[in-house]
């Protein structure tokens, strides 16, 4: 590779898998949670790609909904990625294909792409840059390349590639053949058999992956292109044409293109990579003790053996567990044997199929001025905890069912009050009838923390009529 052919990565972060619950809802999916590190899996990402001799500036593709956490986590270690925003979820097939259309705009046709899940674990950087580093002398030469990842057991919840001819480039081999998620005998097969797991991670020149797609899947790629052209700037916020993006076909890269190119090719990645896609690969991906057992949180446990537990706020005590996952939240509790994760996808159909609201919704909820944490829900109440950052700012709205008070518990509160504006500090309260204009908002240095209390015929968020937002909401 030339010492002066940087590489642009391209972080995809807008899944909202469920496979996870009920840690990962889809109000606050994986990649923006701590499992393996004091870092968000889309943050250890970011670091992950972040030497300047070797990348450009990230470029972060993800949905609307998540923006907002994509800026702050990456501001917290120092990053300004560009966000690019998808107006709807297309899969990954239109969402490389824009982000491929974008870096051809911005670098050039011949510029290196580096396409990588935000939600995936690697574990040994240094082997994976090694890897990059001899992708991308294929990619120079004209592959779209995969990265295979050597199989530590028969699995059935990845695709397998077969490794064909060397190439020319270091380390790259042609892909013979791109096979689906197997049956357990077939996996046990394609592993004797020498097959690797596709890591469903990319580097290719952003012009090859458009040329390809422009022969292989012309309309997908005509939407993308399209999308880019129509791209609206809010905030330093990047939205996709909607109307060209909502009009491309969903699907993943690998159907869309990668089984179906002459120029797909491999490099085999031994760093310690997982996708992260079950509680069983969560394990295995943590340390565990002398009896085989993983815990993360408040978390005791005696006589136990081969079980993984986590808590992200109340203890949890166990007894005589054996091979048992128990994932515990502050409205939810999971518990299993550990070899079925796998099911937790039907059982969150199960769940969503009876409209509970824990499938997707977190009793803390977050926003792009601060959280608000439910505290206790009736029938014609709800109790919240609110805090808002430093400089934070609700939207001016007004409510047609239900009042509020709001009490003061920690900083200063600046309140909008239909025509009046004036200060709360810790300890005082102020009353908000139905139907008033008002707003919250935090003028100080610390986090505003205040007790609200709704009362009325009729309590859902959806009873927020927005008049302005400095977050571009209304």
């Amino acid at each position: 590779m030339q010492a002066d052919l940087k590489i642009v990565p391209v972080i995809l972060a807008g899944g909202t898998g469920t496979r996870l619950w009920p840690l990962s809802r889809q109000s606050l999916p994986k990649q923006f949670l701590s499992l393996v590190s004091d870092h968000t899996l889309y943050q250890d990402t970011l670091v992950r790609v972040s030497s300047p001799l070797l990348f450009h500036p990230p470029i972060v593709v993800t949905s609307s909904e998540f923006r907002f956490f994509a800026r702050r986590q990456a501001s917290e270690l120092g990053f300004d990625p560009t966000v690019l925003l998808e107006p709807v979820t297309r899969d990954s097939g239109p969402a490389m294909l824009a982000a491929a259309a974008y870096v051809s705009e911005r670098y050039g046709p011949d510029a290196l792409v580096l396409a990588l899940a935000a939600d995936h674990v690697v574990k040994d950087t240094t082997a994976f840059l090694e890897c990059v580093r001899m992708a991308a002398q294929a990619a120079v030469a004209g592959e779209i390349v995969t990265f295979g990842i050597p199989p530590h057991a028969p699995s059935t919840a990845y695709g397998y590639i077969r490794v064909g001819e060397a190439l020319s480039a270091k380390g790259a081999s042609r892909i013979e053949r791109f096979v689906e998620k197997p049956d357990a005998a077939t996996a046990t097969k394609y592993v004797g058999d020498g097959y690797l797991w596709n890591s469903g991670n990319f580097l290719f020149r952003a012009g090859m992956l458009l040329d390809e797609g422009a022969a292989l899947v012309p309309a997908m790629t005509d939407c993308a292109v399209r999308a880019v052209a129509g791209i609206q700037e809010d905030m330093r916020f990047l939205t996709l044409g909607a109307d060209a993006f909502t009009a491309a076909p969903s699907q993943s890269i690998d159907f869309a293109i990668m089984e179906h190119t002459k120029h797909a090719a491999v490099v085999i990645g031994d760093f310690g990579w997982s996708d992260i896609g079950a509680w069983n690969s969560v394990r295995e991906a943590n340390a565990h003790d002398e009896h085989g057992n993983t815990t993360r949180g408040p978390v005791t446990l005696v006589d136990s053996r081969d079980s993984y537990v986590y808590s992200d706020t109340t203890l949890v005590a166990g007894i005589g567990l054996e091979n048992l996952a128990v994932i515990a939240t502050d409205d939810a509790i999971l518990v299993m044997p550990a070899d079925r994760s796998q099911d937790v996808k039907r059982l969150v159909a199960s769940l969503r199929a009876t409209n509970r609201r824990e499938v997707d919704e977190h009793l803390t909820m977050h926003r792009p001025w601060g959280t608000y944490q439910t505290i206790c829900r009736g029938e014609r109440f709800h109790v919240k905890k609110i805090v808002v950052n430093p400089g934070g700012k609700l939207s001016l709205q007004k409510h047609h069912h239900r009042a509020e008070h709001w009490v003061v518990v920690h900083g200063t509160a600046e309140v909008t009050l239909g025509e009046t504006i004036f200060t709360l500090n810790e300890n005082e309260s102020t009353y908000l009838p139905v139907g008033c204009v008002h707003r919250l908002a935090n003028p100080g240095r610390i986090p505003l923390e205040l007790i609200e209390v709704q009362t009325g015929s009729y309590l859902g968020e959806d009873d927020i009529v927005r008049i302005e937002d400095v977050y571009s909401r209304v």
